[in-house]
């Protein structure tokens, strides 16, 4: 069997080489060249050598097919099964990227521990050695599940593992970054390896059904490392995310072609493993504290969930000739809108004051429904004036001022009311719509101009009493 041939694809353009160089000589990037197999063919298959200016015509069917789709294979665990759609897919590639030691070994190890009880899994580590994911599952008490458990990198034997008829129906590749095939010469790591090395663990998932489950590493930015089309070629990407300083383990579902996207798992880290938060909003409310100015309970959502979380703002006067602005947990350019906004629209002088912004609990939020959480939690930390303790403040700010209406406003109303929470401040409705929560008592914001009315000298409670009963 003639060898693979070698060649060396840049990154930038596209454009191949015969052998490495410095830089491209298509586009003039340096170090964009990376090596790759200039064969399609599967590892080991006859195919490899077959004429390749021949062609067959392909066989077209309809959409719907006559064999009923394979059921879901569940693990039990309901946070994981939500950010997969409902349970793994027959057949698909999922990649799980996060930071080092952020905790994505023992959570698919608990994974695997519930659907071995279901169906033959395989737990394949090219990072530690048996012994020591043999610990790892005695401290989690799942040592007595029957786990398939190796420790290797040559991708060949993974696959003829995969390919055996006894083979497992679920298999963990812990990472991607450490396999290798003997056909390249680069190191393990590299673009062309883990291209090639998740391009062949696909094709094994697809062609016989297995369900490949593949820890990627990330980059100082949060990316998952190694080339961008490994996240294309994929079915599912799921981030692994949390502060180090908190317990809490957020696992998000960023592409899944077989359920919604943005869909979020929340997990509570402890000596026995990862365990699941049933109620996030009650969570992250618990450490909560009344009467203080700056904190805001803003009411979001996270794919299909409604979530409320603090948002702690603190304005103080700088020293400095250029102000600080640190940012955890929301966009630092959103609130960079938001105070340029409050300043040419609403009147607040924010420019000599240093601004420090705290999404509590180690969550990330993402959506622009938070804009007028964090507007509300700036002003009512610069006049000192508390937000009432049982308010929740959401709603989109434009570049003119206006409060604009966001989606799902009813779902955020409703956790809130659940909660305990008897008032909102939001965006006004679209059209005729009515409020489906009547025992939560409502104030709609047109524009900023009425955030000037609220912490005025009476302070907010007042007026929002008197803005209530109007």
């Amino acid at each position: 069997m003639a060898k693979s041939k070698i060649r060396y694809v840049c990154q930038a353009c596209g454009s191949v080489h015969p052998r490495w160089a410095g830089r491209c000589d298509g586009c003039g990037e340096w170090n964009t060249l990376s090596e790759e197999m200039d064969d399609s063919a599967p590892l080991g298959s006859k195919a490899s050598n077959t004429n390749k200016r021949s062609a067959k015509r392909i066989e077209f069917v309809p959409l719907k097919g006559e064999r009923e789709q394979a059921p879901r294979v569940t693990t039990g665990i309901d946070e994981f099964d939500r950010v997969t759609g409902g349970g793994l897919v027959e057949g698909s590639a999922i990649l799980i990227g996060g930071d080092p030691g952020i905790g994505k070994s023992t959570l698919l190890l608990q994974v695997m521990a519930a659907i071995a009880k279901k169906a033959p899994v395989a737990y394949i580590s090219g990072e530690e050695a048996i012994d020591q994911v043999r610990m790892r599952a005695s401290r989690l008490g799942v040592a007595d599940a029957p786990v398939q458990l190796a420790a290797a990198t040559n991708l060949r034997n993974i696959i003829a593992t995969l390919e055996a008829p006894d083979g497992p129906k679920v298999a963990v590749i812990d990472s991607i970054q450490t396999m290798f095939i003997d056909a390249l010469d680069s190191a393990p790591g590299t673009v062309g390896q883990v291209r090639a090395c998740a391009q062949e663990l696909i094709r094994v998932a697809k062609r016989n059904g297995v369900c490949v489950l593949i820890v990627g590493h990330v980059t100082k930015e949060g990316a998952i490392a190694g080339p961008r089309v490994l996240e294309h070629m994929v079915d599912t990407v799921l981030y692994f995310e949390g502060e180090r300083g908190h317990q809490f383990r957020i696992l998000r579902g960023v592409k899944n072609r077989f359920g919604a996207t943005d869909e979020i798992g929340v997990f509570d880290m402890t000596e026995q493993g990862l365990m699941e938060v049933p109620n996030p909003s009650e969570l992250f409310l618990a450490d909560r504290q009344d009467g203080i100015a700056g904190a805001v309970v803003f009411a979001g959502i996270e794919g299909s969930r409604p979530m409320l979380v603090e948002i702690q703002a603190l304005v103080a006067p700088s020293p400095l000739a250029t102000p600080r602005r640190a940012v955890v947990g929301w966009d630092s350019s959103r609130l960079a809108m938001v105070l340029a906004v409050l300043e040419a629209r609403a009147g607040f002088s924010l420019s000599g004051n240093d601004v420090y912004l705290n999404v509590a609990g180690g969550l990330r939020i993402n959506e622009p429904a938070a804009d007028l959480a964090v507007a509300a939690a700036l002003i009512s930390s610069l006049s000192q004036t508390p937000v009432p303790s049982d308010m929740v403040v959401f709603g989109e700010i434009g570049l003119s001022g206006e409060v604009r209406a966001v989606s799902q406003m009813d779902a955020r109303l409703k956790e809130a009311e659940k909660l305990g929470f008897a008032s909102s401040l939001t965006p006004k409705r679209r059209g005729d719509k009515k409020s489906k929560t009547k025992g939560l008592r409502r104030i709609e914001l047109p524009d900023l101009l009425g955030l000037e009315n609220l912490f005025g000298e009476n302070g907010l409670g007042n007026q929002l009493q008197n803005l209530a009963g109007a």
